[in-house]
């Protein structure tokens, strides 16, 4: 079963019209999709997802409740072209939950865990050509270590990146969890769990996570009608930096005019922040789902 994070308040905050048009650029499971097409009469969702399984069992669970959605088999990174292919410049709202989805999580087969053996693969979209097995097999040291000072913020990355070169060929997560065992002292690995954030450093450099965030959010952002909302759940603290920032950019008066009486259209911010702090998930929902422990919520 697939829980979504947030639920409750990111649909809230939303502040969805019955005659909006609406895009959920992660459809996942369609936790949140569901949620907002059972608040639309006229309205319109888009709702964009690179994984077919999720796109095949979502198709079923919103044809129940109407038939005023289209699903686009697309990485949100093209949010612009593909909503501009539909004749759609402005929308009321944009959703992103940038958590992946618990049957991807446990669906051994895809690579995603670090718990169980299986091919190293790990694409969000599985007509995608680089997999996990490229990334460890392919990338130099330099290119490796690189990746898990980024993205995992792991001190070991080096010895990790070194130990991976000479190991190759290595095709199971099992094997990659050993080799990360071995590159780092037992009480780090016992206590710390590298391979936690070692995984998932390569799940963001497979799907291009963060680079693709970085593109979208401005796109997003003009996209939105006066009046509209966006919501975006981040799970890790690169993801939320990438968000706070770009939130920050444009929802600051141009340094050029502050402090005047009148400011100009031309340099007044795009956006205005809902919620000056990120909004986290409740004691319930912490009880109820372990995995919403670093979800955040910020919404313009």
């Amino acid at each position: 079963m697939h829980y979504s994070v947030l639920l409750k308040e990111s649909i809230e905050l939303l502040n969805i019209k019955e005659n909006g048009i609406y895009v959920d650029c992660t459809l996942g499971y369609a936790g949140h999709s569901k949620e907002i097409l059972k608040r639309l009469k006229t309205g319109f969702l888009y709702a964009f997802d690179q994984d077919l399984e999720a796109i095949d069992y979502s198709k079923k669970v919103l044809s129940e409740i109407g038939d005023n959605f289209e699903i686009i088999h697309s990485n949100f990174s093209n949010l612009k072209s593909e909503l501009m292919e539909r004749g759609i410049t402005q929308v009321d709202g944009i959703l992103f939950d940038l958590g992946f989805s618990s049957p991807q999580i446990d669906n051994v087969d895809r690579g995603f865990s670090f718990m169980k053996d299986a091919t190293l693969d790990m694409r969000m979209d599985q007509t995608a050509k680089k997999s996990a097995y490229d990334v460890v097999n392919n990338y130099s040291q330099e290119e490796l270590t690189n990746i898990f000072y980024k993205y995992a913020e792991e001190k070991y990355s080096k010895s990790i990146a070194k130990n991976i070169v000479s190991s190759r060929p290595i095709k199971k997560t099992l094997e990659l969890v050993d080799i990360i065992k071995r590159s780092v002292p037992v009480s780090y690995y016992n206590t710390r769990h590298p391979e936690r954030v070692i995984f998932q450093a390569l799940r963001i450099e497979v799907n291009e996570e963060l680079t693709v965030l970085e593109k979208v959010l401005p796109d997003a952002i003009k996209r939105l009608k006066v009046g509209g909302r966006m919501c975006v759940i981040t799970f890790h603290s690169l993801e939320d930096r990438i968000v706070k920032n770009v939130f920050k950019k444009y929802s600051d008066i141009d340094p050029l005019v502050k402090g005047l009486k009148e400011i100009p259209d031309a340099y007044k911010p795009l956006i205005k922040l809902v919620n000056k702090k990120p909004i986290l998930p409740s004691k319930k929902e912490l009880e109820e789902n372990s995995r919403s422990r670093s979800a955040k919520l910020r919404v313009i």
